[in-house]
């Protein structure tokens, strides 16, 4: 269990590679001297016995105190290795590299090869501690995150101010936060308006201007001036607590290339053990001038050779470094799992509002019918019951008007519109199927507008409608480009109708749309796509009717900026900053991954392979085991580094 901050994070490694790390480094709690101090110490020691081989041997340094010697700058590094091996013996888990290089390094010591049984141990404590820095160095990017929670919040009370903890501050409670601090809960603003840096959340270093009734969110800072906000959710439900989470949560989800190199070292270690033992006492039986020490020697490089560490430790990093990379652009991979199944997406689908357009609709005008009397208010009194965007353009419309009155008994009809009552009567607003549904005629011009449309009928009679423009994002453009530029697929789903739909598509070049499309049938044609055995099929959306959709493809992707709770919890990928140009990101950071993973696996076979046979021919010596073990794993830990470091 490893503590960061306030949070307990379970890195639950099968290998309980990190966790065996901590036990035997002690964690990084002791300081600098208690981490590096053994290391320190058995390497001054191991230099002394050296020079002292060359210059004392024949004098001084031989027999009972030069084995003391040696002895003496081996327990510092060895004997926390041996007892760990020891304890996990006793768990059950007999082969680890614990236990690997207690075996090699005693027997180093059994044929008398001090200096190489002190420096095989040396080497491999010194290997675990670059390990350590570099796992250390890809969780810097989630402790920065945890480290922007505030520690207190200022509330508002009949006028006072109390400095309390967020956790204590409830929902429709006031705080202040001045400029320059980080806003502790998310909320509603309610004085007129400040700039914020949003960088924390969203990875975008450009302030964001929030007015009036615009949500603030948990993390971002107040760069302008003091201001209000009514708290709309508590300190753990927080847009940022939830961030924090799913990031700490993703580390716990492997991905196969991991939980296979986990599963092949439980086999593959063993093996080699069995094989290390056939190559001591194998070649008595063949060999005419059989000498035990000899051969000893050659099964205990092939001990040390063999060591997993260099897979399965870099993998992993690999993939916490692909994961890091990805929440400072503001995509959070709820697993690794994910960083491997976005590499092999060849259709992206999309949702429209919200996700390649703004979702901030705006009214273009009304048509009201003849004889119609003053409808509005009805219709934005029912549709203030809705937070899709549409809705929220014909309320804001309307203003004050419908301010009197109460809808009643308000049911969605969904993927039409709602329906309820207000004054006894009976209100429709939605598109044209809420009111074929009900069997309300209406104007054919209808059908031919082609900007959204919000159709009203009162008391089952045609009243008018409203048109309503939703904008494009800027960069959906380029994302679509992008995707045809790697060779995926784009499709569009709306319930918008079809001539919106398309109006959209041509703008932004996608190859298929389709509008007019309930929830369920999105959902229908997803499941048209994945019947190709090779398609691999990433949804991207929003919205709550989303939620189902996003379940279903192999990687969902919801917009998380102003995506609603029912679509982030069901993601597989959530795009902190709402752009879509992010979508492409998110690919290029996993394949990004997967190349430095399978560069790292190809390298480390390669490397062991060779000198493995060596090895076992008696043409490596102990050096080249060392080589071979911990310069393996040393470089593919810098090559998993990398990913930390490359510009997306």
């Amino acid at each position: 269990m490893t503590i960061i901050g306030e949070t307990e994070v379970v890195e639950e490694h099968e290998h309980k590679h990190e966790e065996e790390h901590d036990h035997v480094h002690g964690g990084g709690e002791g300081g600098i001297l208690r981490i590096y101090g053994p290391a320190i110490l058995s390497f001054v020691l191991l230099m002394l016995g050296i020079f002292a081989d060359n210059y004392w041997k024949p004098t001084f340094f031989t027999g009972i105190v030069r084995f003391i010697w040696y002895a003496l700058a081996y327990l510092p590094v060895g004997w926390p290795v041996a007892t760990r091996g020891i304890k996990l013996m006793f768990k059950g888990d007999i082969f680890t590299e614990f236990v690997l290089m207690t075996i090699a390094t005693l027997g180093a010591f059994y044929i008398g090869e001090y200096p190489e049984g002190v420096a095989v141990m040396l080497f491999y404590t010194v290997g675990e501690l670059f390990q350590d820095s570099a796992v250390n160095r890809a969780k810097r990017s989630i402790k920065a995150l945890l480290d922007i929670r505030p520690d207190t919040a200022t509330l508002v009370v009949n006028g006072n101010y109390q400095v309390v903890e967020p956790t204590t501050v409830k929902i429709g409670d006031i705080i202040q936060v001045k400029a320059g601090e980080k806003v502790p809960l998310d909320g509603v603003l309610i004085t007129e308006g400040s700039t914020f840096n949003t960088a924390a959340l969203t990875g975008e270093s450009k302030p964001s201007s929030l007015r009036k009734g615009d949500t603030v969110l948990a993390g971002m800072i107040n760069q302008q001036q003091v201001i209000n906000l009514q708290v709309t959710r508590a300190f753990n439900d927080s847009s940022l607590a939830r961030i924090l989470t799913m990031v700490q949560e993703a580390t716990t989800r492997k991905a196969k290339t991991e939980q296979f190199i986990r599963k092949f070292a439980r086999i593959y270690t063993p093996i080699v053990v069995l094989l290390a033992v056939l190559i001591t006492f194998l070649p008595y039986f063949f060999v005419t001038e059989y000498r035990f020490n000899d051969w000893l020697y050659r099964a205990l490089i092939f001990l040390v050779i063999s060591c997993p560490c260099a897979l399965v430790i870099s993998i992993p990093l690999g993939y916490f470094g692909g994961i890091g990379a990805a929440s400072r652009k503001g995509i959070l991979f709820k697993g690794s799992n994910y960083l491997d199944l976005i590499t092999k997406v060849n259709n992206v689908v999309m949702d429209k509002t919200g996700t390649l357009t703004k979702g901030v609709f705006k009214v273009q005008s009304v048509k009201i019918a003849t004889n119609a009397e003053s409808w509005l208010p009805y219709a934005a009194a029912l549709e203030q019951h809705s937070t899709h965007p549409v809705a929220k353009a014909v309320v804001e419309y309307a203003g004050e008007t419908a301010k009197e009155l109460k809808a009643e008994e308000v049911e969605e009809v969904s993927g039409h519109g709602l329906r309820g009552k207000i004054n006894g009567k009976i209100v429709l607003a939605g598109n044209a199927k809420l009111l074929t549904k009900y069997g309300i005629q209406f104007p054919l011009e209808i059908e031919s507008v082609t900007d959204s449309i919000v159709v009203v009928a009162i008391d089952s009679i045609y009243q008018g409608y409203l048109t309503i423009a939703d904008e494009i994002k800027e960069d959906s453009a380029a994302a679509i480009s992008e995707l045809h530029q790697l060779g995926i697929k784009t499709t569009m789903l709306s319930g918008d109708k079809q001539s919106v739909v398309d109006k959209v598509a041509n703008i932004l070049g996608i190859d298929k749309a389709f509008g007019n499309l309930l929830p369920e049938d999105k959902v229908a044609k997803v499941e048209q796509l994945k019947q190709s055995p090779d398609a691999v099929v990433a949804f991207v959306g929003d919205g709550i009717n989303d939620a189902p959709v996003l379940a279903l493809s192999d990687v969902g992707i919801a917009m998380g900026g102003l995506g609603s709770d029912a679509a982030i919890e069901t993601a597989d990928v959530v795009i902190q900053t709402d752009q879509p140009s992010r979508i492409v990101t998110a690919i290029k950071i996993g394949k990004a991954t997967n190349r430095v993973v399978w560069q790292n696996i190809g390298f480390a076979f390669g490397v062991k392979a060779i000198v493995l046979i060596l090895g076992a021919g008696g043409l490596a010596t102990m050096w080249e085991a060392v080589f071979a073990d911990v310069g393996v794993a040393l470089l593919a830990i810098l090559n998993a580094v990398r990913i930390q470091k490359m510009k997306f």
